[in-house]
Protein backbone atom coordinates (compact mmCIF):
# COMPACT_ATOMS: atom_id res chain seq x y z
CA UNK A 1 0.00 0.00 0.00
CA UNK A 2 1.19 3.68 -0.67
CA UNK A 3 1.58 5.93 2.11
CA UNK A 4 0.02 8.81 0.06
CA UNK A 5 -3.52 10.22 1.16
CA UNK A 6 -5.46 10.50 -1.56
CA UNK A 7 -8.67 12.54 -2.86
CA UNK A 8 -11.80 11.37 -5.40
CA UNK A 9 -14.25 14.82 -5.88
CA UNK A 10 -16.88 13.36 -8.12
CA UNK A 11 -16.44 9.79 -6.13
CA UNK A 12 -20.44 8.93 -6.62
CA UNK A 13 -20.18 9.16 -10.44
CA UNK A 14 -19.65 6.97 -13.37
CA UNK A 15 -15.83 7.26 -13.45
CA UNK A 16 -15.17 8.03 -9.76
CA UNK A 17 -17.09 4.96 -8.26
CA UNK A 18 -15.02 2.60 -10.43
CA UNK A 19 -11.84 4.65 -9.80
CA UNK A 20 -12.15 5.01 -6.11
CA UNK A 21 -12.81 0.89 -6.00
CA UNK A 22 -9.34 0.83 -7.78
CA UNK A 23 -7.61 2.95 -6.15
CA UNK A 24 -7.96 1.70 -2.73
CA UNK A 25 -6.30 -1.10 -3.68
CA UNK A 26 -2.90 0.61 -3.63
CA UNK A 27 -3.22 3.33 -1.34
CA UNK A 28 -4.30 3.28 2.43
CA UNK A 29 -6.24 6.17 2.49
CA UNK A 30 -8.14 7.05 -0.32
CA UNK A 31 -11.20 9.55 0.69
CA UNK A 32 -14.34 9.53 -1.61
CA UNK A 33 -15.59 13.02 -1.59
CA UNK A 34 -19.58 13.91 -3.63
CA UNK A 35 -22.77 15.73 -2.40
CA UNK A 36 -24.29 12.31 -3.17
CA UNK A 37 -24.00 9.40 -1.06
CA UNK A 38 -21.88 6.42 -3.17
CA UNK A 39 -22.83 2.72 -4.14
CA UNK A 40 -22.36 0.71 -0.97
CA UNK A 41 -19.13 -0.38 -2.07
CA UNK A 42 -17.19 2.89 -2.22
CA UNK A 43 -19.40 4.32 0.66
CA UNK A 44 -18.51 1.58 3.12
CA UNK A 45 -14.69 0.76 1.85
CA UNK A 46 -12.97 4.00 3.13
CA UNK A 47 -13.61 7.81 4.22
CA UNK A 48 -16.74 9.91 2.80
CA UNK A 49 -17.28 13.12 3.01
CA UNK A 50 -20.13 15.29 1.15
CA UNK A 51 -18.08 17.86 -0.67
CA UNK A 52 -19.17 20.90 -3.10
CA UNK A 53 -16.52 21.36 -4.88
CA UNK A 54 -17.60 25.04 -5.30
CA UNK A 55 -17.18 25.34 -1.68
CA UNK A 56 -13.28 26.01 -1.14
CA UNK A 57 -12.89 26.24 2.61
CA UNK A 58 -14.67 22.88 2.58
CA UNK A 59 -12.51 21.60 0.02
CA UNK A 60 -9.01 23.10 1.99
CA UNK A 61 -11.10 21.37 5.02
CA UNK A 62 -10.89 18.09 3.65
CA UNK A 63 -7.42 18.09 1.87
CA UNK A 64 -5.78 19.47 5.39
CA UNK A 65 -7.71 16.74 7.58
CA UNK A 66 -6.60 13.96 5.46
CA UNK A 67 -3.42 15.36 4.60
CA UNK A 68 -4.22 14.67 0.96
CA UNK A 69 -1.30 14.70 -1.78
CA UNK A 70 -3.02 13.38 -4.83
CA UNK A 71 -6.44 14.42 -5.75
CA UNK A 72 -8.63 12.56 -8.93
CA UNK A 73 -11.06 15.96 -9.37
CA UNK A 74 -13.56 13.98 -11.65
CA UNK A 75 -16.62 16.44 -10.57
CA UNK A 76 -18.34 18.32 -13.80
CA UNK A 77 -22.13 18.86 -15.09
CA UNK A 78 -21.68 16.87 -18.74
CA UNK A 79 -22.82 18.05 -22.32
CA UNK A 80 -26.88 16.82 -22.39
CA UNK A 81 -27.32 18.41 -18.87
CA UNK A 82 -25.56 21.36 -19.40
CA UNK A 83 -26.97 22.45 -22.27
CA UNK A 84 -30.04 22.91 -20.25
CA UNK A 85 -28.53 24.80 -17.71
CA UNK A 86 -25.14 26.33 -19.10
CA UNK A 87 -24.84 28.94 -16.27
CA UNK A 88 -24.34 25.71 -13.76
CA UNK A 89 -22.33 23.79 -16.04
CA UNK A 90 -19.58 26.58 -16.47
CA UNK A 91 -19.92 27.67 -12.50
CA UNK A 92 -19.30 23.61 -11.79
CA UNK A 93 -16.95 23.32 -14.32
CA UNK A 94 -14.90 26.10 -14.00
CA UNK A 95 -15.18 27.56 -10.51
CA UNK A 96 -14.67 23.77 -9.46
CA UNK A 97 -11.51 23.24 -10.87
CA UNK A 98 -10.18 26.55 -10.03
CA UNK A 99 -11.18 25.78 -6.56
CA UNK A 100 -9.13 22.68 -6.85
CA UNK A 101 -6.19 23.94 -8.68
CA UNK A 102 -5.74 26.90 -6.07
CA UNK A 103 -5.82 24.71 -3.64
CA UNK A 104 -3.77 22.19 -4.31
CA UNK A 105 -1.05 24.72 -5.16
CA UNK A 106 -1.68 26.24 -1.39
CA UNK A 107 -1.57 23.17 0.68
CA UNK A 108 1.20 21.49 -1.49
CA UNK A 109 -0.79 18.53 -3.07
CA UNK A 110 1.39 16.64 -4.75
CA UNK A 111 -0.36 15.49 -7.93
CA UNK A 112 -3.63 16.16 -9.46
CA UNK A 113 -5.90 14.79 -11.81
CA UNK A 114 -8.59 16.63 -13.95
CA UNK A 115 -10.35 14.72 -17.30
CA UNK A 116 -10.81 16.53 -20.40
CA UNK A 117 -12.83 15.05 -23.13
CA UNK A 118 -13.13 14.75 -27.00
CA UNK A 119 -15.69 17.46 -26.50
CA UNK A 120 -13.17 19.89 -26.78
CA UNK A 121 -13.75 19.37 -30.18
CA UNK A 122 -15.48 21.37 -32.53
CA UNK A 123 -17.27 20.92 -35.84
CA UNK A 124 -14.96 22.30 -37.76
CA UNK A 125 -11.99 19.68 -36.09
CA UNK A 126 -10.91 16.78 -38.09
CA UNK A 127 -13.87 13.49 -38.16
CA UNK A 128 -11.25 11.56 -38.12
CA UNK A 129 -8.28 10.57 -36.20
CA UNK A 130 -8.86 13.75 -34.82
CA UNK A 131 -4.71 14.80 -33.78
CA UNK A 132 -3.82 15.91 -30.46
CA UNK A 133 -3.29 19.42 -32.05
CA UNK A 134 -5.70 20.63 -34.19
CA UNK A 135 -8.22 23.60 -34.56
CA UNK A 136 -10.72 22.77 -31.61
CA UNK A 137 -13.74 25.37 -31.50
CA UNK A 138 -16.19 23.53 -29.03
CA UNK A 139 -19.86 24.66 -29.61
CA UNK A 140 -21.51 23.10 -26.30
CA UNK A 141 -20.70 24.39 -22.59
CA UNK A 142 -19.77 21.31 -21.52
CA UNK A 143 -16.77 21.58 -24.73
CA UNK A 144 -16.06 25.15 -23.90
CA UNK A 145 -15.54 24.81 -20.43
CA UNK A 146 -13.44 21.50 -20.86
CA UNK A 147 -11.25 23.49 -23.23
CA UNK A 148 -10.75 26.31 -20.77
CA UNK A 149 -9.91 23.73 -18.09
CA UNK A 150 -7.01 22.44 -20.08
CA UNK A 151 -5.74 25.78 -20.72
CA UNK A 152 -6.04 26.17 -16.71
CA UNK A 153 -4.25 23.18 -16.33
CA UNK A 154 -1.47 23.70 -18.60
CA UNK A 155 -0.95 27.27 -16.74
CA UNK A 156 -0.79 26.17 -13.31
CA UNK A 157 1.69 23.74 -14.53
CA UNK A 158 3.75 26.64 -16.25
CA UNK A 159 3.64 29.02 -13.88
CA UNK A 160 3.34 27.32 -10.48
CA UNK A 161 4.71 23.96 -10.99
CA UNK A 162 2.00 21.67 -10.23
CA UNK A 163 1.78 18.30 -11.61
CA UNK A 164 -1.43 18.30 -13.05
CA UNK A 165 -2.32 15.80 -15.76
CA UNK A 166 -4.88 14.79 -17.70
CA UNK A 167 -6.94 13.22 -20.65
CA UNK A 168 -9.60 13.38 -23.10
CA UNK A 169 -12.10 10.81 -22.53
CA UNK A 170 -14.44 9.72 -25.48
CA UNK A 171 -17.88 8.33 -24.35
CA UNK A 172 -17.14 5.80 -21.23
CA UNK A 173 -19.10 2.60 -20.85
CA UNK A 174 -20.11 0.88 -17.39
CA UNK A 175 -22.07 -1.63 -15.75
CA UNK A 176 -21.63 -0.04 -12.13
CA UNK A 177 -22.65 3.18 -12.66
CA UNK A 178 -25.28 4.89 -14.72
CA UNK A 179 -23.91 8.08 -17.02
CA UNK A 180 -24.08 11.39 -15.79
CA UNK A 181 -26.03 12.98 -18.35
CA UNK A 182 -23.60 12.54 -21.39
CA UNK A 183 -24.18 12.33 -25.23
CA UNK A 184 -22.40 9.12 -25.56
CA UNK A 185 -24.63 7.28 -22.55
CA UNK A 186 -26.75 5.34 -24.83
CA UNK A 187 -24.00 3.03 -25.39
CA UNK A 188 -24.47 2.33 -21.65
CA UNK A 189 -28.34 2.46 -21.59
CA UNK A 190 -28.02 -0.06 -24.57
CA UNK A 191 -27.24 -2.90 -22.78
CA UNK A 192 -29.09 -2.30 -19.37
CA UNK A 193 -32.12 -2.41 -21.99
CA UNK A 194 -31.46 -5.00 -24.10
CA UNK A 195 -30.75 -7.12 -21.19
CA UNK A 196 -34.16 -6.42 -19.66
CA UNK A 197 -36.62 -5.11 -22.02
CA UNK A 198 -35.11 -6.46 -24.90
CA UNK A 199 -35.85 -3.25 -26.76
CA UNK A 200 -34.77 -0.23 -26.88
CA UNK A 201 -35.05 3.64 -28.52
CA UNK A 202 -32.09 5.51 -29.10
CA UNK A 203 -31.61 9.12 -29.16
CA UNK A 204 -29.20 9.34 -32.11
CA UNK A 205 -29.22 8.11 -35.42
CA UNK A 206 -28.21 4.46 -36.32
CA UNK A 207 -24.85 5.80 -38.18
CA UNK A 208 -23.63 8.29 -35.94
CA UNK A 209 -20.21 6.62 -35.07
CA UNK A 210 -18.16 8.08 -32.09
CA UNK A 211 -15.03 7.33 -30.00
CA UNK A 212 -15.99 4.86 -27.12
CA UNK A 213 -13.87 3.46 -24.34
CA UNK A 214 -14.63 0.51 -21.89
CA UNK A 215 -14.77 1.66 -18.18
CA UNK A 216 -11.55 -0.53 -17.41
CA UNK A 217 -9.94 0.66 -20.36
CA UNK A 218 -10.37 4.19 -18.85
CA UNK A 219 -9.33 3.41 -15.36
CA UNK A 220 -6.44 1.88 -16.28
CA UNK A 221 -5.30 4.56 -18.66
CA UNK A 222 -6.04 7.15 -15.76
CA UNK A 223 -3.64 4.82 -13.28
CA UNK A 224 -0.99 4.46 -16.19
CA UNK A 225 -1.28 8.11 -16.78
CA UNK A 226 -0.58 8.76 -12.94
CA UNK A 227 2.18 6.69 -12.48
CA UNK A 228 4.22 8.02 -15.19
CA UNK A 229 7.47 9.80 -14.64
CA UNK A 230 6.79 13.72 -15.04
CA UNK A 231 9.88 13.74 -17.40
CA UNK A 232 7.79 11.37 -19.66
CA UNK A 233 4.69 13.64 -19.85
CA UNK A 234 5.04 16.36 -22.69
CA UNK A 235 1.37 16.89 -22.61
CA UNK A 236 -0.17 19.32 -19.73
CA UNK A 237 -3.24 19.98 -21.21
CA UNK A 238 -4.92 17.05 -21.92
CA UNK A 239 -3.78 13.94 -24.00
CA UNK A 240 -5.86 12.12 -26.49
CA UNK A 241 -6.85 8.36 -25.50
CA UNK A 242 -8.78 5.83 -28.13
CA UNK A 243 -10.12 2.59 -27.46
CA UNK A 244 -12.60 1.76 -30.38
CA UNK A 245 -15.42 3.63 -32.30
CA UNK A 246 -19.00 2.72 -33.33
CA UNK A 247 -22.33 3.65 -34.38
CA UNK A 248 -25.56 2.53 -32.36
CA UNK A 249 -26.89 -0.04 -35.15
CA UNK A 250 -22.88 -1.58 -34.82
CA UNK A 251 -23.66 -1.75 -31.34
CA UNK A 252 -26.80 -3.51 -31.56
CA UNK A 253 -25.53 -5.51 -34.14
CA UNK A 254 -22.77 -7.26 -31.68
CA UNK A 255 -25.51 -6.99 -28.96
CA UNK A 256 -27.77 -9.42 -30.65
CA UNK A 257 -24.41 -12.16 -31.09
CA UNK A 258 -26.24 -12.50 -27.72
CA UNK A 259 -29.53 -11.66 -27.46
CA UNK A 260 -31.03 -12.43 -31.24
CA UNK A 261 -34.73 -10.65 -30.74
CA UNK A 262 -32.98 -7.52 -29.43
CA UNK A 263 -34.75 -4.93 -31.29
CA UNK A 264 -33.49 -1.00 -31.62
CA UNK A 265 -35.46 1.66 -32.70
CA UNK A 266 -33.84 5.67 -33.22
CA UNK A 267 -35.80 8.85 -31.86
CA UNK A 268 -33.16 11.51 -32.37
CA UNK A 269 -33.01 14.37 -30.23
CA UNK A 270 -30.96 17.48 -29.30
CA UNK A 271 -28.23 15.60 -28.55
CA UNK A 272 -27.81 14.15 -32.28
CA UNK A 273 -26.51 17.58 -33.09
CA UNK A 274 -23.64 17.53 -30.39
CA UNK A 275 -22.54 13.84 -31.50
CA UNK A 276 -22.14 15.51 -34.81
CA UNK A 277 -19.64 18.20 -33.78
CA UNK A 278 -17.56 15.58 -32.26
CA UNK A 279 -14.88 13.38 -34.13
CA UNK A 280 -15.67 9.77 -35.95
CA UNK A 281 -12.18 8.37 -34.12
CA UNK A 282 -9.44 9.41 -32.04
CA UNK A 283 -5.55 9.93 -32.62
CA UNK A 284 -4.16 8.61 -29.55
CA UNK A 285 -0.36 8.40 -30.99
CA UNK A 286 1.17 11.02 -28.14
CA UNK A 287 -0.08 9.11 -25.53
CA UNK A 288 1.11 5.48 -26.80
CA UNK A 289 4.61 7.50 -27.68
CA UNK A 290 4.67 9.30 -23.88
CA UNK A 291 3.89 6.57 -21.48
CA UNK A 292 2.59 3.20 -23.35
CA UNK A 293 -1.07 3.83 -23.18
CA UNK A 294 -3.10 1.12 -25.73
CA UNK A 295 -6.37 -0.63 -24.97
CA UNK A 296 -7.68 -4.22 -24.25
CA UNK A 297 -11.52 -3.98 -25.08
CA UNK A 298 -12.46 -3.85 -28.72
CA UNK A 299 -16.29 -3.47 -29.09
CA UNK A 300 -16.48 -7.46 -28.81
CA UNK A 301 -15.25 -8.28 -25.56
CA UNK A 302 -16.98 -4.96 -23.95
CA UNK A 303 -20.24 -6.14 -25.12
CA UNK A 304 -19.22 -9.68 -23.84
CA UNK A 305 -18.39 -8.35 -20.62
CA UNK A 306 -21.51 -6.15 -19.93
CA UNK A 307 -24.18 -7.95 -20.67
CA UNK A 308 -22.00 -11.35 -18.27
CA UNK A 309 -22.11 -8.42 -15.61
CA UNK A 310 -26.30 -6.81 -16.15
CA UNK A 311 -28.50 -8.75 -13.85
CA UNK A 312 -32.60 -8.84 -15.55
Amino acid sequence: MQPEAVLVIGASGQIGTELTIELRKYYRTVVAADLKMPISEVAEGGPFVRLDVLNRSGLADCIRKYQIQQIYHLAAILSATGEKNPELAWRVNMKGLRNVLDCSVTLGVKKLFWPSTIAVFGPNSPKKHTPQWTIMEPNTIYGISKLAGERWCDYYYQKKNLDVRSLRYPGLISYKAPGGGGTTDYAIDIFFAAKRQRRYTCFLKADTRLPMMYMADAIRATLMLMEAPAERITVRSAYNIAAVDFTPEEVAAAIRDHIPDFVIDFEPDFRQQIAESWPESIDDSIARRDWGWKPLFDLKALTTDMLAHISV
